[in-house]
């Protein structure tokens, strides 16, 4: 959420006018945001994978079937068939009709769908198709750094610039900060971390979430075995090479920073976080940060911020452990301040009236808070103080940790609940299995709500506010963690659906990150990246998520240009509409996020698999009088990929397995037989794939000896 929206986080009755006009096939939208596209036939405009879903939405007012016709690069047909029709499509406005092609699989460049005379843009159907913006999506954090110079090596001359707010002329910090009147009478350093926006503050519960889906993102590839597409050197980043993988050292930029505004000992609410550090009044457009010439100010503490370090810093002492221990103590025992400091301080709310020079970002509800923290604490240390958190908090049991408009920076408990369904935890079963379908029963809503749709977005008719695009792309999180969870492929369907939407099948035609698509933004509000204001400067690098539309219009440049636009389509690539077309670093997470996890090599294709050298670690979690958690971890021991597996054993003193994740466990008698999911199907030569399991047992519970994949005996 940019600096300007915070008021927005909850606004939900946004006005939902539609258009009354007749939209006909090859038209653009008749509105008075005219459609960025050219075309009625709205695609992914990078494309498509060639084992996922292929569809387009058609925007026409024909209420009969339409002959379809994929053709390639050559202009020869190589699939036809007929649309199916929808007609009034809410959100948008507009009739539309959709077209599926998802049974061509076929890879290649440049192909085009044409519908009764209209073609799309051109588009690609290839397995590697999300390996760039998975890097791009990322670099966009090292080019928001604050406190280091931004390197022309990694990042090309257009984009480098000097450390921003580091002490020298003009800048006035961030290296000796004071608080505003009345919050403190001391100076803080509070360097680094990622500015937060178009804007240049910081702001702690922003860079919480931010953080965690970035840490997040990391560890659930590392349950899948796929972890290696994020390790070191895969990011052009200065910290390549250092043995650490590169997306966590990324996110260590800005966990230095939060845990710089901890309020130090001996002090006043020592403990408690700083909400947020930023400029005294309004930044104008445009100022590079190095350039930024006004005072500096430490706003005070909040028990929402000082919940989102200690979060943060619990899930950072989890993740960063086997490639930096003494870090890792270091975050664990900030988290544990931060903790201790909330408890005895658990209502100092952000007030909204702080909005000067900087978002308010106010949060006047922190229980959700308060269960995530609960939840990353217990997660990574067990003990029972946390585990008492997490129980008796509402949100344990609350039906409403998971929304139709998603989480988000001040809707913090899905986050809680989506640690505690994929860490390994000792929760009863009962707990455990209740949360895990918690995650699923969302995921279907939101597929429900996209089966709804012409364009098939994971957010309701109304849902189009401030940051829509982050809002799709944290829905589709919780159906990728939902596949993880079942082993269901729909799941997966819906997420590439949902990039689909982001990539310009939409009411617009217009793909929503820089540098992807045929029509991709490219003036989005921001200090520096501002080409529009001074043509001297960039448009946002590759990989830059638009905040997406925003039916209230909050900004003159929308109210000018906007007016009676359809939800779906109150958008404008204009560097002034800054509540439809900011960036942030909590809508980037969300992308990087799916980016990576898009990108991760699938097949759904049938047939027997091949035998490999293997080795085996079954370790048990947690165990208690009748049940037990177990953790098994396979490792490709050969010199070539293990492209689908199947993992069996026998358990040796009657134990039954009762839930899995990451795997699809199924059980005849003593012996278990484990299957890939999609997205964990290939191993690489010294590569592991982890999946855990739950299961019951009534004596003792041995583990198993003997381990076969693909019907070849395991070291």
């Amino acid at each position: 959420m940019p600096a300007f929206a915070s008021l927005c986080q909850r606004g939900r009755s946004f006005a939902t006018a539609l258009l009354a006009s007749s939209l006909l096939l090859g038209g653009l939208l008749a509105s008075p945001a005219a459609a960025a596209g050219t075309t009625a036939v709205r695609v992914n405009q990078v494309g498509y994978l060639p084992d996922g879903p292929k569809r387009a939405t058609v925007v026409t007012s024909s209420t009969q079937s339409l002959t379809w016709q994929l053709r390639n690069a050559s202009g020869s047909v190589v699939a036809s068939g007929s649309t199916v029709p929808r007609g009034a499509d809410t959100p948008s406005g507009q009739s539309v009709q959709l077209a599926d092609f998802s049974s061509y699989k076929d890879t290649g460049t440049g192909y085009v769908l044409s519908v009764n005379g209209s073609d799309s843009d051109p588009f690609d159907i290839r397995a590697n198709l999300y390996d760039g913006l998975r890097a791009d999506s990322m670099a966009f954090f090292y080019h928001q750094r604050s406190g280091i110079a931004i390197d022309a090596s990694l990042v090309g001359s257009a984009y480098a610039r000097p450390a921003g707010h580091l002490g020298v002329s003009p800048n006035k910090g961030d290296t000796s900060v004071p608080c505003q009147a009345g919050v403190c009478d001391y100076t803080r350093d509070v360097r680094g971390g990622w500015y937060d926006a178009g804007d240049q503050g910081k702001y702690v519960v922003n860079g919480g979430i931010s953080t965690w889906l970035v840490v997040n993102s990391f560890e659930r590839a590392k349950r899948a075995g796929t972890n290696a597409a994020l390790g070191d050197s895969t990011l052009r980043i200065p910290e390549r090479g250092n043995g650490v993988p590169d997306v966590l050292d990324e996110a260590r930029w800005e966990i230095e920073f939060l845990m710089r505004m901890q309020v130090p000992e001996g002090k006043p609410y020592a403990g408690m976080a700083f909400h947020k550090i930023h400029d005294a009044a309004w930044t104008g457009i445009p100022t590079r940060p190095d350039q930024d010439a006004q005072p500096r100010e430490l706003h005070r503490p909040s028990t929402a911020a000082t919940l989102n370090l200690a979060a943060t810093a619990a899930q950072c002492a989890r993740v960063f452990r086997p490639y930096d221990s003494a870090f890792a103590d270091r975050c664990l025992a900030s988290a544990r301040r931060a903790w201790t400091a909330a408890q005895a301080n658990p209502a100092m709310y952000a007030p909204d009236s702080d909005g000067t020079g900087g978002g308010a970002y106010g949060d006047t509800q922190v229980t959700d808070e308060f269960y995530w923290a609960a939840a990353e604490l217990y997660a990574t240390t067990g003990e029972s103080a946390y585990r008492d958190a997490v129980t008796s908090s509402p949100w344990h049991t609350s039906a409403g940790a998971f929304t139709p408009y998603g989480f988000g920076w001040a809707d913090t408990a899905a986050l809680g609940r989506l640690t505690l369904a994929t860490v390994p935890n000792g929760l009863p079963a009962s707990d455990l299995a209740r949360i895990r379908s918690s995650v699923v029963s969302a995921a279907d809503g939101y597929l429900s709500t996209m089966t709804g749709q012409g364009y098939a977005v994971p957010i309701p008719a109304d849902g189009y506010f401030w940051g829509s695009n982050s809002e799709a792309a944290d829905n589709a999180v919780v159906m990728a963690v939902a596949g993880e969870l079942t082993g269901d492929a729909r799941y997966r369907a819906g997420v590439l659906e949902a990039m689909d939407y982001l990539l310009g099948r939409n009411a617009i035609g217009q793909s929503y990150v820089t540098g992807y698509g045929e029509t991709s933004s490219h003036n989005q509000h921001h200090r520096f990246w501002a080409h529009q204001s001074d043509a001297s400067l960039p448009n946002p690098p590759a990989g830059s998520l638009a905040g997406g539309p925003n039916s209230a219009l909050q900004d003159p440049v929308a109210q000018a240009k906007l007016a009676g636009c359809a939800p779906a389509a109150c958008y404008i690539d204009d560097i002034g509409s800054y509540s439809t077309n900011e960036v942030a670093i909590n809508w980037n997470a969300p992308l990087a996020w799916l980016a990576a996890y898009a990108a991760e090599r699938t097949s759904d294709g049938g047939g027997s698999q091949p035998t490999a050298s293997c080795s085996v670690t079954y370790k048990v979690d947690n165990a208690w009088s009748d049940g037990f958690t177990a953790t098994v971890t396979l490792k490709n021991t050969g010199s070539s990929a293990v492209d689908g597996w199947q993992l069996t054993w026998s358990y040796p003193g009657g134990q039954r397995v009762t839930s899995a994740w990451s795997a699809t466990v199924t059980q005849s008698g003593a012996d278990v037989v484990a299957r890939n999911t999609d997205w964990n199907r290939a191993i690489a030569p010294g590569a592991t794939v982890s999946f855990g399991m739950q299961g019951s047992l009534s004596g003792s519970n041995p583990s198993p000896t003997a381990f076969a994949l693909n019907g070849g005996a395991c070291d």
